[in-house]
């Protein structure tokens, strides 16, 4: 007997086995991919720039279904990755949930930031790299989109300065700035990373003069600042600006008279997801 059913929707049905009945009745909270590279065009406030993303994506996925379809995640990867600044990434996670008609989504896009700096007193332009992410995280009904940024300074200790009759020691510091902004509120990358920057013993530069180099010794040896001191300062400037919900601050000082590193962390994001397990 010959089937009424055409070949190809047969075909069809034994490679979606995706979406199977499951029977074990256990959810899955995160389902997806991880550390995906795609190219990227990201938008800034001064910067329009092409960079590469390290990208992981997940959405939930109900007791009764087997599987997500990983192979979409892909898809919304490719039709996405253009024209991205963080008020674009915050439309794509319903997107995301509707591609897999899920109720929850996790995205996180990691990538270099270039920016544009003039040295202090030459005014010599060079490049600086900024490592940043943009994330959103969503469950329970409850939405959190963030921005990292991962910006490096210099720090001076006020000890060393206050004890030696000449000189003092300073280090490399690597500060790690999350915000959460408000849901109408405009913030940009370059925004953060001015914030940090301002609020360290001096920034770094990539390309430094004789008179530039003399310009941020003596900047650092003028400000001096403790781990403690940095992320507090850090900790003010966030607590005034208007357009934030909430924020994380760390930061690691690579001492350079230790074999150790000193830390220091505030933590003010008040939308915590916390019973959702990070694919991080």
């Amino acid at each position: 007997m010959t089937s009424n059913v055409p070949e190809y929707q047969v075909v069809n049905k034994y490679l979606d086995v995706q979406s199977d009945r499951d029977y074990r009745n256990i959810a899955i909270q995160k389902v997806g991919i991880k550390d995906y590279v795609i190219p990227i065009e990201i938008i800034d406030k001064t910067v329009q720039q092409q960079s590469i993303a390290t990208c992981s994506l997940a959405v939930n996925l109900p007791f009764g279904k087997r599987g997500a379809h990983l192979s979409k995640f892909i898809q919304f990867l490719n039709e996405n990755n253009e024209n991205l600044s963080f008020q674009t990434f915050k439309k794509i996670p319903n997107k995301l949930k509707l591609l897999q008609e899920s109720e929850a989504s996790y995205i996180e896009l990691k990538f270099t930031l270039f920016k544009n700096k003039n040295a202090p007193i030459s005014k010599i332009q060079s490049l600086m790299n900024y490592d940043v992410s943009f994330i959103h995280e969503s469950l329970d009904g409850k939405e959190l989109d963030m921005i990292k940024v991962i910006v490096h300074v210099t720090s001076l200790c006020p000890c060393s300065k206050k004890i030696a009759d000449y000189g003092a020691h300073n280090q490399r510091s690597e500060i790690s700035v999350t915000v959460c902004p408000k849901e109408d509120e405009k913030i940009w990358v370059e925004d953060l990373i001015d914030i940090v920057e301002n609020n360290a013993s001096s920034e770094l530069y990539s390309l430094l003069t004789i008179e530039d180099k003399k310009y941020v010794t003596e900047k650092a040896y003028d400000n001096p600042k403790f781990v403690e001191d940095m992320i507090r300062d850090l900790a003010t400037d966030l607590d005034a600006d208007k357009r934030l919900n909430g924020y994380k601050v760390e930061v690691e000082n690579f001492e350079s008279i230790h074999n150790h590193s000193a830390y220091a962390a505030i933590d003010k994001l008040k939308l915590n997801l916390n019973n959702s397990p990070s694919l991080r």
